[in-house]
Order: structure tokens, then sequence, then C-alpha cells
């Protein structure tokens, strides 16, 4: 049971929002918070649950941790999204520079190195860490889908941080065909060149979602 949520029975609510509509979740994750984010990173897709959830709350505080890694297309496309939904966008930025960290750690480590679970930390963990701290969400949307990783399969569309932020993951059950749909139906844009360091290989996890 979680402090932010005493009242709230996560399995029976998974439960009740089975089979329920993107918007439904939302919905019902917005009678539940007080003071909720949505975080993205401008990934392919993107666009789709930042609509959803801002069509419904539009001056929900938007989430954003920039490693500073991004490609030239993530950040065109991230200020176009940002300007389109009009989105309430607070950035975290990591504490060192990427030039430092290139040169300390000799570029980016690749997942075999011993310095990939360090240079993770600096450039996603630690920054999200601290804007969690300093936001004290209640609520915290995100677009993890089921169909990403083999982790992921065993969650569920709500979960809980270790801190007891509720997650609500209103596309879950969704596959990039629906969202592809979606997309059309609102015409919102999208954008495939995109790497996040952290991951490297496109179905591990970065450790957001396993230790946040």
């Amino acid at each position: 049971m979680s402090q932010l949520h005493p009242n709230l029975d996560i399995d029976q609510a998974n439960q009740d929002l089975k089979g329920k509509s993107p918007e439904e979740i939302v919905a019902w994750a917005l009678t539940q918070a007080k003071n909720p984010i949505i975080t993205t990173n401008f990934r392919p897709y993107e666009s789709a649950i930042l609509h959803l959830v801002a069509k419904q709350k539009p001056d929900i505080t938007v989430l954003w941790v920039d490693s500073g890694y991004n490609t030239d297309a993530t950040y065109r496309f991230a200020n176009k999204v940002i300007e389109d939904l009009d989105l309430n966008v607070i950035t975290y930025i990591p504490k060192q520079t990427a030039a430092h960290r290139d040169v300390t750690m000799n570029g980016i480590p690749g997942v075999n190195d011993e310095q990939h679970d360090k240079f993770t930390e600096q450039v996603k963990l630690e920054p999200f860490r601290r804007a969690l701290d300093e936001l004290k969400p209640d609520v915290w949307f995100n677009a993890i889908r089921k169909d990403q990783t083999e982790f992921r399969q065993g969650l569920d569309v709500l979960s809980l941080s270790k801190d007891g932020v509720l997650k609500v993951a209103p596309l879950f059950e969704k596959t990039d065909s629906d969202l592809d749909v979606y997309l059309d139906e609102h015409n919102l844009p999208n954008e495939f060149d995109y790497f996040d360091p952290t991951k490297v290989e496109e179905h591990r996890e970065c450790g957001l979602h396993t230790q946040l």
C-alpha cells in the first residue's frame, strides 16, 4: 500500500481497468491525482501519450530528462510536439556535461563496459530521482507498453514506484499498429531517428522502470 494512495487497492484497480480505453484509463487516473506528471523522452510514438493525457489535462507537468545525447531529429521532434500541443515541459539534465563525460569515459560506454552503469546513473537515473524528489508527483503517466521488453510483459497498466507514486501506462496493451492509427486520426507527428545511450539495444531496460 502506498502512503500517497492509502485507499487504493492496485490489484483491484488493474482488474477494473481491463478492457478500458486509454482515454478511460487517463480519466480514472486523474481522479486519483493531486499532482500528476507525465514523463517523456520523445522517442517514437511519444506524441500519442502526450496528446492523450494533455487533451484531458492541458496544464499537466511534462517531465523531460534530456541526457544530452539525443539525435538532431529527436530534438527537432521534441520542439515540434512541445509547440503543437502547447506542453508544460520541465527539463532536467545531468549534473555533468556530455563533453566532460565523453573525455572521462572515452565516449558512450558499451553495455558490457563496467562504466555503463555509472553512465546510466549520471545521464538518466540521477536526474529522474532528482526530478521526482523536487516535483513530488503522486501520479506518473508513462508510455511503457507490454510488447516492448520481456520485463514489461510482467507489469500491468498500474504499478507503484518505490516511493509509492502511482505509475499509469494508458497505452500498455497497445501495439505500434494501434498507435499508427491514433497518430493518423489526430494528425500527430512521429520520429524514428532516436537513440537511447543507456539502452543501446531496443529490448533492454535502462533501469528507470526497474529501479524507480
